[in-house]
């Protein structure tokens, strides 16, 4: 399907594969690249391809093979049972994590025996501190052995270094391949999924585990050997603490032992707090999916406050429990935080207070040893947060992969030999959806199709068509019987889904181009279609076909079908939104009998019962059970329920023609008199005939204003969907200022404090201590209790601003989430339609999931480091300064040489993230469309190809990734070497200046100089980590800019609370365009429409009929002249003061998650005596009191629960509870059988009696009976009179359109 995946640039291989080992461990290869990004900014064309490991399809295999063994421990385990089922209980449960272990542990491993190796070099570096401590103390040392510690100490610290980073790269890298296995497998497995699997899981939530819990994983990867690593470092410091100090170490491991319980306690509060928290965000990216998906109908609805506060309602428990976590996780951290210095005090209080001198050696040989242990307390809390999350995670991701998948056995491709002659056969078959839809069940089907023969299956609304057609293509849950499927299947189902590619690639689908393409476009009639399109065939159609009608895109999902040349088709009423002649000529040139599909399998549901004497065989469902099967004529004489239903149409069709066309009496007794039921071949012509009356629509093609649209906005573009914008260069000084105003400028200056605070304490008992150990008198008890008092003091007053530095940046930094968030739910709640028919779905959702998520959870963390890394290297520089003067002299070139290395390195840094943020969206958009189609593609069996499409598009995101990664440890190897220079130096200097610096000095200058190697290199880690991911709030802010729609309440001109009263609707000289510099759709349009009128708006292709809706409801603003109800101009007040007091009942019947109450009044206004009305008014009531839970019954997401007819009744009664003086129809009826298309349109007509109805025009027998017919062409009212009137002028342009439409 090389159509469908992305067209990458070829890239340059990564010159990884190729350099040497010097190369390899100092990450040399990076260079060009470092020195591309900051030339200038990097763009996709300038990164390396992916090694051919790290490639999603060399990856998914690995996982998808060990989960396979997981699941068949599973399969094991359930066949045992008693004793012996007890006993593999807990080994045999399917275990994610051991799967993945299995699948990328060989490169981790190594990774964790890289860091073993960098543990022990970790401890030789104190060792040589107190023997530089020594040979300062002791002037009859040679002075060669000075420099040969100091030479040491470099060199171990460099050897520390290389080890080290190689350590993270190969952590990072199996991170990026867990990132890559979990979307992979995701992917596939909602592939698989079977109908009660689907309705479990949402699409948002679905996203959440390919973005959220994917990226816990990649966040563990680089520190879960701490896990092992902690209890090691902190043993061996222990060890060598217990060498330097003896017993008194044992009070410091005290303080370290009752940590750990209070720790575990919090750390289970934190998880049991993940898991409520997971499952909001779920909850609101589930919501916010179903709102962009539905943004139309909300915005006709005047629904989006609702929404907003539905949204709103779960963010705010979200970000309550947010704090509460971040409030627990700051507790734990102070916990740690302070334990080194806790562990300190007590032990040389121990140490002094049982007689012993603490000298310089002893206490900065010590403080070393604590400042090693600092960095494995301060780690391991966040390790085990960082577990917990990935348990958290572990357990969504194995729960979706043991979901239940479509059995294969649901049908069987080989024929039993007494029936090679049928391509279809389903013996006793009964079906169901799952769950507790026991009403949209098939019961005990008996079915055979011939090879070649062309069958309808008819019945009413919900009896079970589309369903019959789903349990073909096995997509139901089969209960018993058995289906055989022979030959290969195109399914063309009742809502077509088309893909974001052209036009072209569409039809074509998994196919190579042929020259009957041309054949099969004329016959599905898309001819003069693409004639209308920018580009023609090669138009990009936006997602979910938004800028085609829906008769077009019906057609190309006819047209996809035809062309993959299978053996079966499975059409879903495809006729249904087409007009009367356009589905005459789908007829006749592709399903009918000598159409493109003549010799082919046709299984046609439809309502459409003109076509039906040309079929092989007609089959008739009610109520999930197949009531007859016969041809057309055999059905007649039966006289059973479907000539019933035929008879009776036919009677009534033809009463109301006799009424609307005011035809001559003579014709209508000649029509009576050939109504002898008992011929066939009399009723057939006679079906035939009222059935193109009723299918009547004006024109050849639909209302194509949706197209006319694209044409003017894009001129001669191809391009519908607009790239996502990436800035580029320096994140600008706006966006943080956007941050530090959302965090609120006197609490950033107090979080800033408490930081300063916290390191000015931490270096004063470092200070102190230097004093208290150069101090020959500090052993007299007076003395030693002074120190050690105030010693003590500065350390609990570190602790103190600690704590508040953690709640204070806990707590303003989630508020400024939350205000972001509304910000820009807000925002796009206001936007135009415009914007959401140019920008994909994936691209939103990306914004409120991830964005959001680095917002809420990783930001905190990365602003709370470098405030630490900032004041620690500042502080370290200014100690090693005042130790040792003379190390002033080589600041100079240090900082120029840091500074450059970090301009360097952030350039290319920020870059690559940006295009990895950008590279992202596709995966989830290409993730959106697919489950909506998963039923066309599992029936065309293109799983593959999605598939491919799919690891293309993460292998294009993970391009950017790689070199994301690798570029942090160029950095770090190069920083930590400068940092190393800073030991170097400060131990020269130290071995220089013997003679005049006491030991205290020296080993306060040359412990500090020891942590700074690790600091420098956070510091610029942390600051690109923060312009890095402060793009996040740069992608949201641009969000937060975007161009709004009128104001919804304008206060000062607020309408009476119950305007419109009459319902006269007047147009002044009204002109609209689509946007600015496009041209006019109405020019000029001038008309009065009096109170109750009833007004049939018709005309040809882009005559602006759509135009004149949306302008009604200011989806579209006038460009000039005005549109006034009552005597209001409605341009004047707000736009919910208008779209609340007009209905419409669209084209498109929109469902969201919930209760079907919700559905139909989301803001709780109408009682349930109400709602049960309407819903009787709107034939729902049987169905509704045939559920368990009445309204309370749940719609799945967008009301997948219901057949499409049942859809659009719930529209109905929508517009029946809010029983506004204004009315719009837009074909509201497509999706209906004849029978419920009449008994709307009789609702209609008596409960909305003393409305004004405006009804757009698709089948003209609607509007025959208008007061009045509009007639637009070119957007000019051309004709504006009574039916009658324009149907006597054989001039007229409505004339033309009934003699078209087989009306005259």
């Amino acid at each position: 399907m090389t159509f469908y995946l992305t067209i990458l640039h070829l890239q340059s291989p990564c010159p990884e594969n190729n350099a040497s080992f010097l190369s390899r461990i100092t990450f040399w290869w990076m260079t060009g690249l470092m020195i591309t990004g900051y030339r200038h900014p990097l763009t996709n064309e300038d990164l390396w391809d992916l090694n051919e490991k790290d490639k999603a399809y060399e990856v998914a295999p690995l996982i998808t093979t060990e989960w396979n063994k997981e699941m068949r421990k599973m399969k094991h385990r359930d066949s045992y049972s008693g004793t012996l089922y007890l006993f593999f209980q807990v080994s045999s449960s399917p275990s994610l994590a051991l799967a993945l272990l299995r699948a990328f542990g060989g490169t981790f491993f190594f990774g964790g025996f890289l860091k073993f190796l960098h543990d022990c070099l970790v401890f030789v570096s104190p060792q040589l501190l107190r023997e530089l401590i020594r040979f300062t103390a002791n002037k009859d040392e040679p002075v060669w052995s000075g420099y040969l510690w100091a030479a040491l100490m470099f060199l171990s610290a460099i050897v520390q270094s290389l080890i080290l980073h190689q350590y993270f790269h190969r952590c990072f890298v199996t991170g990026m391949r867990l990132r890559t296995a979990i979307i992979s497998i995701v992917y596939r497995k909602s592939l698989k999924l079977n109908s009660i699997a689907k309705r479990q899981s949402t699409v948002g939530e679905i996203v959440n585990l390919m973005s959220v819990d994917a990226q816990r994983f990649m966040d563990l990867t680089t520190y879960l050997h701490m896990i092992w690593s902690a209890p090691f470092q902190i043993a061996v410091c222990m060890y060598f603490l217990w060498d330097t100090l003896g017993p008194s170490v044992l009070a410091g491991l005290g303080i370290l032992i009752l940590m750990i319980p209070i720790n575990a306690y919090l750390s289970m509060k934190i998880r049991q707090l993940q898991v409520r928290q997971m499952k909001l965000k779920d909850e609101r990216i589930k919501l916010m999916n179903e709102v962009l998906n539905g943004i139309k109908v909300l915005k006709l609805y005047a629904w989006e406050k609702s929404f907003i506060r539905k949204i709103s309602g779960i963010r705010e428990k979200e970000i309550k429990l947010l704090k509460s976590t971040a409030m627990l996780a700051a507790a734990s951290s102070f916990a740690w935080s302070c334990a080194p210095f806790l562990v300190a005090l007590c032990t040389f209080s121990a140490y002094v207070l049982s007689g012993n001198e603490l000298t310089a050696e002893k206490a900065f040989v010590g403080l070393s040893l604590f400042n090693v242990l600092r960095f494995p307390i301060m780690m391991f809390p966040n390790v085990i947060t960082n577990v917990i999350q990935a348990s958290v995670s572990i357990k969504r991701l194995s729960a979706f992969l043991k979901y239940d998948e479509l059995d294969p056995n649901n049908v069987h491709d080989i024929m039993p030999p007494a029936h090679d002659d049928s391509a279809v056969l389903i013996n006793d078959g009964t079906f169901t959806w799952g769950g507790n839809d026991e009403s949209t069940c098939l019961k005990k089907i008996n079915l055979r199709i011939r090879k070649g023969s062309l069958v309808a299956i008819v019945g009413h609304v919900g009896s079970g068509k589309s369903s019959l057609l789903s349990s073909i293509l096995g997509e139901m849950q089969k209960v018993e019987g058995r289906v055989h499927v022979q030959g290969s299947v195109a399914y063309v189902p009742q809502q077509a889904w088309i893909q974001n590619a052209t036009l072209k690639n569409n039809v074509l689908f998994a196919s190579e181009y042929s020259p009957r393409y041309e054949r099969i476009i004329e016959a599905c009639a898309l001819e003069e279609d693409l004639e209308m399109l920018p580009a023609g065939d090669s138009t990009e159609i936006g997602e979910k076909g938004i800028n085609l009608s829906g008769g077009q895109k019906q057609r190309v999902s006819l047209a996809r079908a035809v062309f993959s040349d299978a053996d079966i088709f499975l059409l879903d009423d495809p006729l249904s939104a087409v007009d009367a002649h356009v589905g005459k000529h789908i007829f006749k040139h592709v399903i009918g009998p000598n159409g493109e599909l003549k010799n082919k399998t046709r299984l046609l549901v439809t309502h459409t019962l003109g076509f039906l004497p040309q079929v092989d065989q007609v089959v008739v469902i009610d109520n999930g059970v197949i009531s007859e099967v016969g041809t057309y004529a055999e059905l007649l004489a039966k006289k059973g329920s479907f000539s019933e239903f035929v008879t009776t149409f036919t009677n009534t069709e033809m009463n109301k023609l006799q009424e609307e066309h005011h035809s001559d009496l003579t014709e209508l007794k000649e029509i009576e008199k050939s109504m002898d039921l008992t011929r066939a071949d009399s009723v057939s012509s006679l079906v035939s005939r009222i059935d193109s009356l009723k299918q009547s629509k004006l024109s050849l093609n639909d209302d194509k204003v949706a197209v006319m649209k694209q044409v003017q906005e894009l001129n001669e573009k191809k391009k519908l969907i607009e790239g996502e914008k990436s800035e580029t260069g320096r994140v600008r000084l706006g966006v943080y200022l956007k941050y530090a105003k959302s965090l609120g400028y006197v609490q950033a200056l107090l979080v800033t404090f408490f930081a300063a605070a916290t390191q000015i304490s931490s270096v004063g008992t470092n200070v102190w201590l230097a004093d208290w150990s150069s101090n020959p008198n500090a052993s007299s008890p007076v003395i030693r209790d002074r120190y050690l008092g105030i010693y003590g003091a500065i350390g609990a007053a570190q602790a103190l601003f600690q704590l508040c530095s953690s709640f204070c940046l806990a707590y303003t930094t989630l508020t400024a989430a939350y205000h972001l968030h509304s910000i820009m739910l807000d925002r796009i709640m206001r936007s135009p339609m415009s914007f959401f028919d140019t920008t994909p779905l994936g691209r939103i959702v990306n914004r409120f999931s991830k964005d959001i998520y680095i917002i809420d959870e990783i930001l905190p963390v990365i602003i709370r480091s470098c405030f630490m890394c900032v004041f620690s290297v500042s502080s370290t520089i200014i100690i090693i300064c005042v130790s040792t003067p003379i190390f002033l002299a080589i600041i100079p070139p240090l900082v120029i040489m840091y500074f450059f290395t970090q301009r360097f390195y952030i350039a290319t840094s920020r870059q690559l993230k940006r295009i990895e943020s950008v590279s992202r969206s596709p995966i989830y958009s290409h993730f959106g469309e697919t489950l909506q189609g998963v039923a066309t593609i599992r029936a065309y069996k293109v799983q593959t190809d999605f598939i491919n499409a799919t690891d293309e598009k993460i292998d294009k995101n993970q391009m950017a990734y790689y070199p994301s990664i690798s570029s942090n440890r160029w950095l770090a190897t190069r920083l930590e070497f400068l940092g190393n220079c800073i030991v170097l130096f400060a131990s020269l200097f130290a071995v220089i200046g013997r003679n005049s610096l006491p030991p205290g000095i020296v080993g306060l200058s040359v412990s500090y100089a020891l942590q700074i190697t690790q600091t420098l290199n956070w510091l610029v880690r942390m600051s690109s980590e923060l312009e890095t991911n402060i793009v996040s709030v740069e992608r949201i802010k641009e969000y937060t800019e975007i161009h709004t729609e009128a104001a919804w309440d304008v206060p000062d001109s607020k309408p009476d609370s119950d305007w419109p009263t009459e319902g006269i609707i007047s147009l002044e000289n009204y002109k609209v365009r689509y946007r600015e510099n496009l041209d006019l759709v109405l020019k000029g349009i001038n008309c009065k429409i009096a109170s109750g009128e009833k007004i049939g708006i018709v005309g040809r292709t882009g005559a602006g009929k759509s135009s004149l809706t949306l302008a009604l409801f200011r989806i579209l603003e006038a460009a000039e002249g005005n549109i006034s109800i009552d005597g209001i101009d409605i341009s004047t007040i707000g736009l919910h003061d208008l779209r609340s007091r007009l209905t419409i009942i669209p084209q498109d019947p929109v469902l969201f998650a919930g209760t079907i109450r919700m559905n139909l009044d989301p803001f709780d206004i109408f009682t349930d005596e109400e709602v049960w009305y309407a819903l009787e008014c709107a034939h729902l009531k049987g169905f509704v009191v045939g559920l368990d839970k009445k309204l309370d019954n749940e719609v799945a997401e967008g009301g997948e629960n219901l057949s499409a007819g049942q859809r659009q009744l719930i529209c109905l009664a929508r517009a029946l509870l809010r029983k506004t003086k204004v009315l719009i129809l837009d074909e509201a009826t497509a999706a209906v059988d004849m029978e419920t298309d009449d008994l709307i349109q009789a609702t209609i007509r008596t409960q909305f009696a003393n409305c004004t109805v405006l009804t757009i025009a698709h089948r003209l027998n609607t509007i025959m009976d208008s007061t009045r017919v509009l007639v637009l062409d070119a957007g000019r009212i051309i004709e504006f009179d009574t039916p009658s009137v324009l149907m006597s002028d054989p001039e007229s342009a409505f004339y033309a359109m009934a003699k078209d439409a087989g009306l005259v």
